[in-house]
């Protein structure tokens, strides 16, 4: 009875690992970042940081989210369709790779000691989901507030960015590609206006 106890509980575990029916967690990751416009000469001498990405409610989970109007007022989570590492990481690593390919600064790093002198940049999620298109398609939406601080820790910079994108199809991985699109398409934009911000720090 001994000897038998333990296989039979084996079959039972093995049954229960594999329950007909039951769904596959599927982890998806953004797609490669867009390039942009690369500096001859950095813009920036001071070292930058790219903070963590900030993000409240159901936008600091890992599980994509979509809306079931337009307007994206009734938001919910998949289940079983989770990314790789939650959004706010993702946009923080994909920050800080375009702004070092771009060459803005000697340094683009994305932690410091509060004691080293560095321009910060941090952003908070305020959108980032699957709506609804009007035409029976989906969009990704995504709205990020980007603000950048000078080294005196006085803001240089604090706008939000909105960016729609259309999926190519019904597929969750197209939806993944167009926030990836809509994200590129905000840091570009942020990308050109913290550029301008340094402009007009030179010219006080």
């Amino acid at each position: 009875m001994k000897t038998v106890f333990p296989f039979f509980l084996a079959l039972v575990l093995a049954a229960c690992g594999n329950v007909p029916g039951a769904p596959d967690h599927t982890f998806f990751q953004m797609a490669k970042p867009a390039a942009l416009p690369v500096s001859e000469a950095a813009p920036f001498r001071t070292p930058i940081v790219v903070n963590l990405f900030a993000a409240d409610g159901l936008y600091a989970d890992r599980a994509l989210i979509y809306a079931l109007d337009p307007e994206a007022r009734e938001l919910r989570q998949y289940h079983y369709q989770l990314w790789t590492d939650p959004p706010t990481r993702q946009l923080q690593r994909r920050l800080k790779r375009m702004l070092d390919a771009a060459s803005i600064s000697p340094l683009v790093i994305d932690a410091l000691p509060a004691s080293q002198a560095a321009l910060r940049i941090s952003g908070t999620i305020l959108r980032f989901e699957r709506v609804p298109a009007p035409d029976g398609g989906s969009i990704a939406s995504v709205a990020l507030r980007m603000r950048v601080d000078r080294p005196d820790g006085t803001p240089q910079l604090d706008e939000i960015y909105h960016a729609d994108a259309p999926a190519a199809d019904s597929r969750l991985i197209s939806t993944v590609d167009a926030l990836s699109v809509a994200v590129d398409e905000i840091f570009a934009s942020f990308h050109g206006d913290l550029l301008q911000s340094e402009v007009r720090e030179h010219a006080r």
